[in-house]
Parts: C-alpha cells; structure tokens; sequence
C-alpha cells in the first residue's frame, strides 16, 4: 500500500499549503471551509489551531474528503497544529520526546510513504511582558525541532510548512532597522536560520524569488499594517535538499483573508 502511495506521490503534481489560522474557530467562521477547496491544495498544514478536536465542526474533524490530524497544546485556547490531507498518512507522529515542547502543541508530521510533512509552531521568544525571556526556549524547540526533522530526511524527502517566527534577512521585514533588539529578528534568531540553511534546508520561497522585497506573511493587526503591507515574512516552507528538487512554484498568497497570517506553500512534480 505504501509503495503504491509513493508511485502517486512521485508521478503526480502536488501542493503542499501551510496557514498560521489565529484561532481555527475564528478562521472557520471567515471562509476557512470555502478556501479548503479553493486553494487545489492535496495537504493543508495549520498552526496555531487554539482548538481541541471535539470543538471543532464535522466538516474540518470528519469530512469525506480530508484525513484530518490534530496535536492540541494542554492549555485550552493555545497553540496546536495539525495537518489536512486528501490521502491518509501512512503514519502521523507528534511528540519531540520532551513535555516542555509537546505540552504546547507545536510539531506534528504526517508521512505519505517516502515523503512526510511537518507543521510547526515555533515559539515567539517574547515573554508575558515582551521582554525575550523567551528566547532560550524557543531556540531549544529549534533544536529539538530539527534534530527530528534531520533523521526523517535521511529516510526520505521532507517539507516543513510553519510560523517559524522569525524573519531570517532585512529583506524579510517591512521596518528592519527598529526591529534588531525584537524578538522575531534577533541576531540569535536569524543565526539559527543561517544554520539551518548551511544543513541544507531551504527556504523554498526565498530560492524562487531571492532578490523581491514586500513579500509578508503577517502583519500586526492595528494601524492599517496589512494594507499599507507593513510586515513579516515569518511563515515559510522549508525543504530538505532532496525535497527541494521537487519544487516548481514556492508562493505566498496575501490576498487570503481569515488571519493576522496568510497562506503559504509549494507546488511539487
């Protein structure tokens, strides 16, 4: 079966989309069930869910024509991700092995034979009072994060669709030069993109477009930030280096309403 799985996977076109939603529930009320089936994607990997399955409606939890799998954080209201797909996953893990990481609900991965793709929340290094307590933690999640996700690639081709939280180069932000002591552009931060990068992953979007500034993935909620496209690139789909080869169109897609975030994705052959 999955050797039959793979030959679909590898013969036919795919689109791999991930959405940072802001609250499913939310999202779902602004046309979330609407972009499912506009957007041609064949897997919809989403963070920051902030649902418990069971709160969710039948149409997300038990449609005809998606496998759904969810990694809720403990704390209701918080985190979580998941991943919708049109073909069952051959196996769908979600622990990094450490309650500090897995009790947020932030790493899930689902595997379609030789392929597998990974939604991931990663953690803002802001603290209660936006004072980067929290970066230690969120550079350890990195860690943990991809130490997994490098044993997968080993096995196979692996896409990692997520709010990584961080914008990785000037380019990346609308306002670089007030951002430098923030969390989401510390030096820190963007050192563990660079590294990231010298394994061999990459930044799908920024290798199709390296040069094209304006190109945002978040932006703050007041002050009119979204229309006057005053933001970050901060969501991305990162490949491993025989992942990459397959990619044929790395988009971001501003103009999809529902979340301070918009959708993000690659095309494959």
């Amino acid at each position: 079966q999955n050797g039959l799985l793979e030959i679909a996977v590898v013969n036919e076109p795919m689109r791999i989309v991930g959405w940072n939603v802001n609250g499913l529930r939310a999202c779902i009320k602004k046309g979330f069930v609407s972009f499912l089936e506009s957007s041609g994607a064949d897997v919809i990997a989403l963070q920051e869910v902030r649902a418990f399955p069971e709160q969710l409606p039948p149409e997300i939890t038990d449609s005809p024509d998606w496998h759904a799998s969810f990694f809720p954080a403990k704390r209701p209201g918080y985190s979580g991700v998941a991943i919708l797909s049109r073909s069952a996953p051959s196996k769908v893990e979600m622990s990094l092995g450490d309650a500090r990481f897995d009790d947020e609900g932030r790493f899930i991965v689902a595997h379609f034979g030789r392929l597998s793709v990974a939604s991931v929340y990663f953690p803002k290094g802001n603290g209660k009072e936006r004072d980067n307590s929290r970066v230690d933690y969120k550079l350890d999640f990195y860690r943990a994060a991809f130490d997994r996700l490098n044993e997968l690639r080993r096995r196979g081709r692996v896409y990692v669709l997520g709010d990584f939280n961080t914008a990785h180069h000037e380019i990346d932000l609308a306002r670089p030069k007030g951002n430098h002591k923030a969390s989401g552009f510390l030096p820190v931060e963007r050192a563990m993109l660079t590294q990231l990068q010298e394994q061999g992953w990459v930044d799908t979007f920024r290798a199709a477009h390296p040069n094209q500034p304006d190109h945002y993935t978040w932006w703050r909620q007041f002050g009119g930030a979204r229309e006057n496209n005053v933001g970050w690139r901060i969501d991305a789909v990162y490949a491993s280096p025989s992942a990459a080869h397959r990619v044929t169109n790395a988009f971001i897609w501003p103009e999809v309403m529902g979340s301070d975030h918009c959708p993000v994705g690659v095309d494959l052959k």
